[in-house]
């Protein structure tokens, strides 16, 4: 059963709050992101603002299981993860 567009924005959202709060993650996380945001920027109804949003956090996530030391990557990111968080508000 797929998931619905609320459900791939709240677990998107989950993930991030995690890495926000925990300062670690894992690759799969990151994995499991960028299948969200790749089935999320398919919806016809996502505005620009909010794309952008979604490849910034894609890339974010690429490099994050291409790093050498991805707790870093995660620490090196908060202020943008914080901001992330903050707009994923806005995908309801």
């Amino acid at each position: 059963m797929p998931l619905q567009y609320n459900d791939q924005v709240n677990i998107l959202k989950d993930i991030l709050m995690n890495h926000q709060t925990d300062c670690c993650g894992s690759v799969s996380e990151c994995e499991q992101m960028e299948r969200l945001i790749k089935s999320l920027l398919t919806n016809a109804n996502i505005d620009q603002s909010n794309k952008s949003v979604l490849e910034q956090i894609y890339s974010y996530s690429q490099n994050g299981k291409n790093s050498a030391n991805l707790d870093q990557h995660i620490e090196s990111h908060q202020q943008q993860l914080s901001q992330w968080v903050d707009h994923m508000d806005q995908f309801s």
